[in-house]
């Protein structure tokens, strides 16, 4: 069937749906449902801005949907997602806006928010910031995210994993085990402690739970970032997140 005929009928359905004792009362023949839908594309045809005007607000009621399924996941899992002792707590640990990442340590575009979160850290002193390895693209982002949450584990404070973090995104080349654990080394980490926690339980436990929690969001990709009640993905890049954080602080973009 046509493009055009297609969403002839999908009008004409809505239509139906709109006028359900019209719907009952009459049974259209083919004949006439063929009739009603050369109207409805006629139309379309001499008002093609109808579509984009159907379009816009199917956008809108998606994107409304779409808010409100990523709220309710953030409602259920919002212990886990803000205070998980699995998480790298950063900046104002009491602050009033909790700004969550999910990153992967291969993500081009991961070096670029680091970027944007330190500037964030640096000038809002009432932001919380939480780090979650999430590491989608392939082995070597695995074995990275592991190191990783071995250094979380003898840091409790985030200043050695703060500075693992930066050198291990700001470096050249593929993330993987050997890098991972050169950054480590440069950031003074006990190298022997390391190697003994990257096979503790509790660094699968970490990578698992950062997983269920970007599934029951719907994210696939990295970065992407709790803010508030907000779901974002990708680097947006630091005026929309200062827009999301305003949002989530006092409901408006600038508080």
């Amino acid at each position: 069937m046509p493009p055009f005929r297609l969403f002839a009928s999908a009008l004409f359905g809505l239509a139906l749906a709109a006028m359900p004792s019209l719907a009952s009362a009459q049974a259209f023949t083919d004949d006439q449902r063929g009739q009603i839908e050369t109207i409805v594309r006629s139309y379309l045809l001499a008002h093609p801005e109808v579509l984009e005007e159907v379009s816009a607000e199917l956008s809108k009621r998606q994107a409304i949907a779409e808010a409100e399924k990523h709220k309710a996941a953030i409602a259920q899992n919002a212990q886990t997602i803000f205070n998980s002792p699995r998480g790298v707590t950063l900046g104002n640990k009491d602050g009033d806006v909790s700004f969550v990442e999910f990153f992967d340590y291969n993500c081009g575009y991961c070096k670029r928010a680091m970027i944007d979160m330190l500037e964030l850290m640096k000038d809002d002193p009432k932001l919380k910031v939480v780090l979650k390895e999430f590491p989608v693209l392939g082995p070597g982002s695995v074995e990275a995210a592991q190191v990783a949450v071995a250094v979380r584990m003898q840091d409790p404070t985030g200043k050695k994993y703060l500075d693992f973090h930066q050198k291990l995104l700001n470096g050249r080349g593929q993330a993987d085990k050997a890098r991972s654990m050169a950054a480590a080394k440069d950031a003074g980490l006990d190298m022997a402690r390391l190697e003994k926690d990257i096979a503790s339980p509790e660094v699968r436990a970490t990578i698992e739970e950062n997983f269920k929690l970007a599934e029951a969001m719907g994210m696939n990709g990295t970065p992407s970032y709790v803010i508030g009640k907000q779901v974002v993905v990708g680097a947006v890049g630091l005026e929309a997140l200062k827009e999301k954080i305003g949002i989530a602080r006092c409901g408006k973009a600038t508080c």
